[in-house]
């Protein structure tokens, strides 16, 4: 991943001044929507382009060693090598871009990647996922425990009461001091989304989030009632580049939660290329955390190359 997003002080009169256009993020969402999808010779392209985005993630109560082997495994190993093989891509080393784990799983995914003899970054969510509802202090030691069993890369989740109360100084301390946490790890911070009440308020907790040094800002911890959709999406994104714009520092948007077909991934692809450009179709800048998405993307993929669909035994998890 690129260098730490340099945090900026809290401007508050930015802030005060912002009021997102309701009705107009919803056209432009069902815009989006309602576009066809990539061509037949494209696709696989950019599906395996998808497939370097994905945080493959598994975040269950009955997650054991077992399962975050094979998770890191089919991370090494995304797609089946003849179908990359028939692709002529089976020497560009494609794997997922991480792994995404519970803090007390990071160890395992840890030890199974090494012993796979792979550098992916395994990445920890932390500060009381999802509802972020613990004391400050357990939430930041969460952090440094993370990083200290080998994450490299920390997703946390933001106290949504601070947005809901228009507290915006209080969550910039919070998210600096995560960002400090943190030390040599990426910080990923979750809005939360689903959660936060209105498109202005994502706006600006997306600006909060950035000033106070994050690396990348994510959609929804996929626990939520609503997790990832477009309109929230071109809300973040266009505060993602209205930052740039003023500050000159490159802010990555990761989307998860409920983004499980090869064909949603390429409508995300889509909105960040159109929104802010191709530089940002990179895993430095653009993440998808998603689990089931990617035996979609090899189903298709197998499609592709065979003509005929696989049937589940053909494509196990690993």
């Amino acid at each position: 991943m690129a260098a730490h997003c340099r945090g900026t002080e809290l401007d508050l009169s930015w802030i005060s001044k912002v009021q997102v256009n309701h009705a107009a993020v919803l056209r432009r969402a069902q815009q989006i929507q309602a576009r066809r999808s990539v061509k037949k010779e494209w696709q696989a392209a950019w599906l395996l382009k998808a497939v370097t985005f994905i945080d493959l993630t598994t975040l269950s109560g009955d997650d054991t060693f077992s399962n975050v082997q094979r998770l890191c495994y089919k991370a090494k190993y995304p797609i089946r090598a003849d179908l990359l093989k028939a692709l002529n891509m089976d020497d560009k080393g494609i794997t997922t871009a991480a792994v995404c784990v519970y803090p007390a799983r990071v160890c395992d995914a840890v030890k199974a990647l090494k012993a796979a003899g792979c550098s992916i970054p395994v990445a920890s969510v932390a500060t009381g996922f999802p509802a972020g509802q613990t004391h400050l202090k357990t939430r930041l030691e969460e952090i440094r425990l993370a990083v200290e069993d080998g994450a490299t890369e920390i997703d946390v989740v933001i106290n949504r009461t601070l947005v809901l109360t228009g507290q915006w100084e209080a969550l910039y301390d919070e998210v600096t001091q995560f960002r400090k946490a943190c030390g040599e790890a990426h910080l990923k911070t979750i809005l939360a989304t689903g959660e936060l009440g209105s498109l202005t308020n994502v706006y600006k907790a997306s600006l909060v989030a950035m000033m106070a040094g994050s690396d990348f800002i994510k959609t929804s911890t996929g626990k939520e009632t609503v997790n990832a959709t477009f309109p929230v999406a071109i809300v973040m994104l266009r505060a993602i580049r209205d930052f740039f714009w003023k500050t000159g520092n490159k802010v990555g948007f990761k989307t998860a939660g409920g983004i499980r077909t090869a064909k949603e991934s390429l409508a995300w692809l889509s909105l960040v290329k159109e929104e802010l450009g191709d530089e940002w179709l990179t895993p430095d800048l653009f993440r998808i955390g998603a689990s089931s998405l990617l035996s979609d993307i090899e189903r298709q993929i197998y499609h592709h190359v065979t003509g005929r669909y696989a049937a589940y035994h053909d494509l196990p998890m690993s």
